[in-house]
């Protein structure tokens, strides 16, 4: 692999391209027709339109993305996440064409795309999963499985990720209105329209396990994070290491996301993502590319996990046992969005006036914006991520909550006041959070 094509844009995209310049490989940006001015197409030697700002003619089109490499010789693809980066059509056409996807293997992703077949072998390899159905095919169906779980229970599309798709149904009344429109919404969100259920745990802690796989069987974790304060199913601020974690439920952990990766033949970064209810830990999918929220394990391990994917794909050796893998300190990170949480999270979009950006020691931001960059209405509403680390929690807490107040931009609308009280609020301090937290907080 000598030219990769980065198939996303905004943050992740300056990501990609500078990850390729530490490898010394040779990268293409793409860009939608309204983001000709956008960081990442600035960043890039080479650049190449791929269609008008509907993400279904631009950024999800794979005849768009193949003519591109096609077009300038690009032998990678780095799909970056989100958009088409856990497809496994788009890793077989690459195949096909000779490209290297920058991931897993197109049956992997159909194995790790499809949640509840996933869930089932990891099940028949002996982690614990929560108790769930198979895709739901009928009404008949719908009300067995229903009836054998009880209620409340959650809908969940079988395929996808990013909090999308997932219903509570509290009330069997509620159960046949809200398989439709669950199916309604996977079907327009992920092209797939089949939906599971599975049993709803009201207050858990969302934990996932960092693994990387390379093509010769060997598997590492870089650790936990915690993923727990979120909205609708969509995390905001995550952690690593996941705090008060018993030493025993954090190794119990991280060796079952191993198992998990291996039972999957999973060859590539990925995530593990857990629910911790009271000492009981269930698997509920893993997640095959990079997160959003991977800065915080880097931060961690000290290395750099884009490099890390690019190297696999190449068919490079790991190159460290578990053993050689050293953990220092703590991090958390926030995800500023164009939203305004007032009007009930709705996007904001216009002309974005960049006033102060925060820095300094144990402070990082990941973020493409600019003064005078077009906050655009197509695309998911992340703006930025802000990172703190210090040796302890506490630290790292007390660095993100400045950070935060320095981050200071107008011309939209932002999440982050309400990410500072976040921050300062005692019980996150202490680390009592559930996925409710949001609910309790307001």
């Amino acid at each position: 692999m000598e030219k990769v094509l980065v198939a996303n844009r905004g943050e992740i995209a300056l990501r990609i391209l500078d990850a390729c310049r530490e490898q010394g490989l040779s990268a293409v940006a793409v860009f939608s027709e309204p983001e000709r001015g956008a960081m990442h197409v600035r960043e890039a030697t080479e650049t190449v339109c791929i269609g008008p700002a509907d993400p279904r003619r631009s950024y999800l089109s794979v005849p768009a993305l193949i003519a591109a490499c096609e077009l300038t010789g690009a032998d990678g693809l780095h799909p970056g996440y989100g958009f088409l980066s856990e497809s496994a059509d788009l890793a077989e056409i690459c195949a096909a064409h000779d490209i290297t996807f920058v991931g897993p293997a197109p049956e992997v992703l159909s194995r790790a795309g499809d949640k509840a077949a996933a869930k089932r072998m990891v099940r028949e390899a002996g982690i614990p999963v929560l108790p769930g159905s198979e895709a739901i095919a009928s009404p008949e169906e719908l009300d067995r499985a229903a009836a054998d779980l009880g209620f409340p229970l959650l809908l969940k599309a079988a395929s996808g990720g990013g909090g999308r798709g997932i219903r509570v149904v509290r009330h069997r009344e509620e159960l046949s209105p809200s398989f439709t429109r669950a199916q309604v919404e996977a079907l327009a969100a992920f092209g797939d329209g089949r939906v599971f259920l599975e049993r709803f745990v009201p207050s858990p802690r969302h934990v996932e396990v960092q693994v990387l796989a390379d093509t010769l069987g060997n598997v590492v974790h870089w650790g936990t994070r915690d993923c727990t304060v979120q909205r609708r199913h969509q995390k905001l601020v995550e952690e690593a290491p996941a705090p008060g974690l018993p030493l025993g439920l954090r190794e119990e952990l991280s060796r079952t996301a191993v198992e998990a990766t291996r039972a999957l033949g999973y060859a590539g970064v990925g995530t593990v993502e857990f629910l911790i209810e009271g000492d009981h830990h269930y698997f509920i999918e893993i997640n095959p590319r990079i997160q959003v929220e991977h800065p915080v394990s880097e931060v961690l391990v000290g290395r750099n996990l884009v490099s890390e994917q690019l190297r696999i794909a190449q068919g490079e050796k790991l190159g460290y046992r578990q053993s050689q893998v050293e953990f220092w300190g703590h991090a958390i990170e926030c995800r500023i969005n164009a939203e305004d949480p007032s009007r009930e999270f709705l996007p904001s979009s216009g002309r974005l006036c960049l006033r102060q950006l925060p820095g300094g020691v144990g402070v990082r931001v990941d973020s493409a914006l600019y003064h005078g960059m077009p906050v655009l209405p197509y695309y998911d509403p992340l703006l930025a991520k802000v990172i703190a680390f210090g040796e302890t929690r506490e630290e790292a807490r007390i660095r993100l909550y400045a950070a935060l107040r320095r981050f200071r931009v107008s011309g939209v609308s932002t999440n982050r006041k309400l990410l500072i009280e976040v921050v300062s609020h005692p019980d996150f301090a202490a680390g009592r959070v559930g996925t409710d937290f949001l609910e309790r907080m307001s």
